[in-house]
């Protein structure tokens, strides 16, 4: 398990929402807060509110950067409504694919939705979906912003969720998936990434992300 303090020193983080930054960091914002520049795909899926990014709960599908990564640390916020239901999709190999075949998703999700009293472990909101389940209870209630953390570095994916490491996963490690379902993108080592809008409204604000080089002095934690 990577500590809190290894991932703050290496992010330039202080874990308190999105913390204010050091200069130098590194992290360059890629929505402006005012339209979708930059972004392609289901962009009618998507609609700009109050320098906010929100899912249309009659839509669905991928909303992804029009730039490609590999490795690279990820901020946002995110602010579900009751029972919302989207992802955070990550290398994916086509842009209209499936999200679990193509690439990658971390579930965003209302766990305390009355939708979702039974679902698999692997289901709840931070998982990557089909492989690894999250650590629950840091989830904020329907209607708060979460700030959530996404450390893609080689194999190995890390997700903080208010403050919290609640996914640490090597993907190298899994031989089995738990959904007993192929995921062949799963060790795309880079690719497209977005969001996954599914028919709820869902909203996403303060989007970063820093590229992390090879040989970066972080890349190995």
């Amino acid at each position: 398990m990577i500590k809190v303090a290894m991932l703050a020193a290496c992010a330039g983080l202080v874990f308190k929402g999105l913390a204010a930054e050091p200069n130098g960091d590194g992290f360059a914002s890629v929505f402006n807060g005012k339209d979708l520049s930059g972004w392609i795909g289901a962009t009618q899926s998507y609609v700009v509110q109050d320098s906010a990014l929100y899912s249309l709960p009659d839509k669905h599908g991928n909303l992804m950067l029009e730039k490609q990564y590999s490795d690279f640390v990820l901020r946002l916020e995110f602010q579900l409504a009751a029972n919302g239901n989207n992802g955070v999709v990550l290398r994916m190999k086509d842009v209209n694919g499936s999200p679990t075949r193509s690439g990658m998703e971390l579930q965003i999700l209302d766990d305390g939705g009355d939708q979702y009293k039974s679902l698999k472990d692997y289901q709840y909101n931070g998982s990557i979906y089909g492989i690894a389940p999250a650590k629950r209870g840091f989830l904020k209630p329907a209607g708060q912003w979460n700030a959530q953390e996404v450390r893609a570095i080689g194999s190995r994916i890390t997700i903080v969720l208010n403050g919290t490491v609640i996914v640490d996963a090597d993907l190298k490690d899994v031989r089995k998936t738990l959904d007993g379902i192929e995921h062949p993108g799963l060790h795309n080592a880079q690719g497209y990434l977005g969001l996954m809008a599914h028919y709820t409204r869902v909203g996403f604000r303060n989007i970063r992300i820093k590229e992390i080089k090879q040989g970066d002095s972080c890349a190995g934690t």
